[in-house]
């Protein structure tokens, strides 16, 4: 005789990991699947290089076969040929010449950031002066330039100058090569006497305006730095006390526009034009006018590639949400990395798109995850988990990299980031209204909002700074790195592996 259940609640049958599931899992991200072994191509071309005919010949091989043959591995090798080649085709080398005197044209890139005594700013070396034969070379080596405090310079301009290009000195390792993998050569020496002209500037326009309208406000100190950083993407105010403290606090991430700014901006400008789909065809028009919003503000933010990551992703997200269709964050995410590794195979290198995509797809992986299960019926501690959630996953996920590169584990920023994304939040919400809408008779309404939330936000990285433990200066080894997020990989397989829970409730 069966044994009776009486009143027992409902319980979860769980099954053991199955292959079946791990691959329903990937079928809905092809780009997922696309761009691991891409990346893994851009790799090992940093340590190997191969005749490009014979890249070629494999590329075309590999990829014939996998269209006849419907191969798997096929098309794997045809993605890690393909990562391989665009590896090695974009690394030209160095273009410009070491402790050589000559001429050099260059452009302006952003906004020059005054350091007291002198002047710096980021620059392209767009051509430079052999003096043997006087024959001008192209070039596209990147150099911080640093000029005098009587020399000044400006957004965009372009300069022809004499010069040095010296290697890059001073600071840890991890930042030369930080640095060189960001296309930068060297750095250059100006004073006015070394410029021989000034070119007209190219086209930055918006991204001036931007900053000129952020700088109407009148928001003194590092309150009117922060809000310029994280609207405008002008960082020249920042001063050093102010960038170590957010960086000791665990919330530097905050200073630099990012994918955290352009998401806050995608659900302002959503927000904003929820009344258009009651007109007609107004559903397509929202997603049209949001999507333009969201590349505006990237554009007068001077296109950060975080930015343009994020601006990627929430495209993708509005037209899935204008045909609707599935909207899979870990795909979008995935698709633009393969498409800004396809445009610049470098930034695979790059600590800042290392950070920001470990960063997104921990959030998407596990952070939305235990956001829903940690979901209670008391409403109003919802969004507080939901933030610790967010924080706890993206802090995991990058804190290995920050540690190997920097030195340093900000402890702390699991338990701030809440708070300190809030206060966020309303500046880049503020700044985004100030920007991009015709208000200026509401300037004192801003400059109040803005200035008081930016002092609470610099002091909230300052009094977590000067805090006890709230970071470890611990340099984790290459090796170490890479364990710890081969068992994150293996841990998130291991997810999508097992079969999804089944409630079933028994008679009483």
């Amino acid at each position: 005789m069966p044994e009776q259940h009486t009143k027992q609640p409902s319980f979860v049958i769980f099954a053991g990991m199955k292959s079946e599931f791990l691959l329903a899992k990937l079928d809905r991200m092809p780009m997922l699947k696309a761009v691991v072994p891409f990346a893994a191509g851009i790799l090992a071309a940093d340590r190997f290089a191969l005749p490009l005919w014979f890249l070629a010949g494999t590329f075309l091989l590999s990829g014939v076969s996998a269209l006849l043959l419907r191969s798997p591995l096929c098309t794997l090798a045809m993605l890690f040929t393909a990562g391989f080649g665009a590896a090695q085709l974009r690394d030209t080398g160095r273009t410009v010449p070491y402790g050589v005197y000559t001429a050099y044209e260059l452009s302006v890139e952003g906004i020059p950031a005054d350091r007291g005594r002198y002047a710096s700013a980021e620059a392209t070396v767009t051509a430079w002066r052999d003096p043997a034969d006087g024959t001008w070379h192209p070039a596209g080596d990147r150099v911080t330039l640093h000029a005098d405090s009587l020399t000044a310079l400006h957004p965009g301009e372009r300069l022809r100058c004499r010069g040095t290009v010296r290697p890059l000195r001073g600071g840890a390792e991890s930042y030369r090569r930080l640095m060189t993998r960001r296309g930068f050569a060297g750095t250059i020496w100006l004073s006015e006497r070394t410029i021989l002209e000034r070119l007209p500037a190219r086209n930055t326009a918006l991204h001036l305006h931007a900053a000129e309208r952020m700088g109407r406000l009148r928001i003194p100190g590092d309150a009117g730095a922060v809000c310029r950083a994280m609207t405008a993407g002008d960082r020249s105010g920042i001063t050093p006390e102010l960038r170590a403290a957010y960086s000791r606090s665990g919330l530097s991430h905050l200073l630099a526009v990012s994918g955290l700014h352009t998401g806050i901006v995608f659900a302002l400008v959503n927000l904003l034009l929820w009344w258009l789909p009651l007109l007609r065809r107004g559903h397509l028009l929202r997603n049209l006018l949001a999507a333009a919003c969201i590349w505006i503000y990237v554009a007068a933010a001077g296109f950060p590639p975080s930015a343009v990551r994020a601006a990627v992703m929430f495209t993708m997200l509005q037209s899935a949400l204008a045909s609707a269709s599935e909207y899979n964050g870990l795909n979008a995410l995935a698709a633009a990395a393969f498409g800004m590794l396809l445009w610049n195979p470098a930034w695979l290198g790059d600590i800042s798109f290392q950070l920001s995509f470990a960063a997104v797809a921990a959030i998407l992986a596990w952070g939305v995850p235990l956001c829903r299960r940690l979901r209670t019926r008391r409403r109003a501690l919802n969004p507080i988990t939901d933030a610790l959630a967010v924080s706890l996953a993206a802090t995991l996920a990058t804190a290995p990299l920050v540690s190997h590169t920097f030195g340093i584990v900000p402890l702390a920023g699991v338990v701030v980031n809440p708070a300190a994304i809030l206060l966020g939040s309303v500046v880049v919400l503020a700044g985004a209204l100030w920007m991009l809408l015709p208000v200026g008779w509401a300037a004192p309404a801003f400059e109040c909002v803005l200035s008081h939330t930016a002092e609470g936000l610099n002091a909230l990285a300052r009094v977590t700074a000067d805090l006890p433990c709230t970071a470890a200066e611990y340099a984790l080894g290459g090796g170490a790195t890479a364990a710890v997020y081969l068992f994150f990989t293996l841990a998130t397989v291991a997810a999508w592996s097992a079969e999804p829970k089944k409630s079933v409730h028994l008679p009483a």
